[in-house]
């Protein structure tokens, strides 16, 4: 996948996640992508390339690496913590939104005090459950 498309990819999924917003403080060829002023995505042309840096949990961050060779250390960041991802083979969509997601999950856990977690990194994502055939709902309290 080229890098462009990474970056719109990216991009397009941090507008889904609840919080997040986009700021320059390091200039305008930095994206940098916050929850609650907490950085979980930057993107840059400044290597020559576009690319996407987003935070990893180390020992997936490590597996991430030898997995996919379109994914390196942080550019410019801590390397055990933040994964860079390439243009290259092997990148597709999915992955990479999965990747902002966990970037944007783990920071808000480890990160953000509970008072200002704008979700809970427990249950975001999954389904609400479902009723079952033929109950009634709940009376609001009252």
């Amino acid at each position: 996948m080229d890098g462009a498309t990474i970056q719109h990819l990216a991009a397009a999924r941090t507008a889904e996640l609840p919080g997040s917003g986009l700021e320059h403080p390091f200039g305008p060829d930095w994206d940098v992508f916050k929850v609650r002023g907490k950085v979980f995505m930057l993107h840059t042309c400044v290597t020559g390339e576009p690319i996407v840096i987003v935070k990893a949990a180390p020992a997936d961050a490590a597996v991430l690496r030898e997995a996919f060779s379109a994914i390196t250390p942080g550019y410019h960041m801590n390397k055990r913590h933040w994964i860079t991802l390439n243009p290259g083979d092997g990148i597709d969509a999915q992955l990479v939104e999965d990747l902002v997601t966990e970037s944007y999950l783990l920071v808000v856990e480890r990160s953000l005090p509970r008072a200002q977690r704008p979700v809970d990194p427990d249950t975001f994502g999954q389904a609400a459950p479902s009723a079952s055939p033929g109950a009634r709902p709940a009376s609001p309290a009252g």
